[in-house]
């Protein structure tokens, strides 16, 4: 079950030298930034009464869509997994 999504989740810090950032798209969403300055992909929170999980979506510039790669317990995780899908 998850909970209200009222409250305001900070933004997670991605893992010393991993080369992205992360910018506010929306409450409990951000792009996902890589070094040349690129979106490529979205991170969003989810609460749930266990924790806070997060929603991996990667851009794919051939369809101009996002593709749902999973969610995940770990920012990093979740983080991680945009970087290297294809």
């Amino acid at each position: 079950m998850r909970l209200s999504e009222e409250r305001q989740i900070a933004a997670p810090t991605p893992a010393p030298g991993v080369p992205v950032r992360l910018a506010a798209a929306a409450p409990s969403l951000w792009r996902v930034i890589d070094r040349g300055g690129r979106v490529i992909g979205h991170l969003q929170a989810l609460p749930e009464c266990s924790g806070i999980r997060y929603r991996a979506r990667r851009f794919q510039a051939a369809t101009r869509a996002f593709l749902e790669l999973g969610e995940f317990w770990s920012a990093d995780d979740a983080i991680d997994c945009i970087r290297f899908a294809r």
